[in-house]
């Protein structure tokens, strides 16, 4: 029985569900690794991840992510605090 292995990429993220991806980079480990978020289709919903920066690089590219910038990361920070100290919604 021969048994073949397909070497066909998955598919990205954002081809199989048709959302964009967006990564935002948090930081670096022992200067090998990339520690960052990875969201589907709303940014403040993210996961986080830490890669080689080559595997980061291709990760990337696979998933088509889009990078958010250091203001934007701002911005989800600050809607982030107001959920963990404050009400939703509420300047302070």
């Amino acid at each position: 029985m021969t048994q073949t292995h397909d070497m066909t990429p998955p598919a990205s993220a954002s081809e199989m569900g048709g959302l964009p991806c967006y990564v935002r980079v948090t930081g670096t480990l022992e200067q090998r690794f990339v520690a960052f978020e990875f969201a589907i289709g709303d940014p403040e919903l993210a996961v986080e991840l830490v890669l080689l920066f080559d595997q980061f690089h291709a990760f990337c590219a696979q998933h088509q992510a889009i990078h958010l910038d250091a203001e934007e990361g701002a911005r989800l920070d600050y809607e982030r605090l107001k959920w963990r100290f404050g009400a939703p919604g509420i300047d302070h």
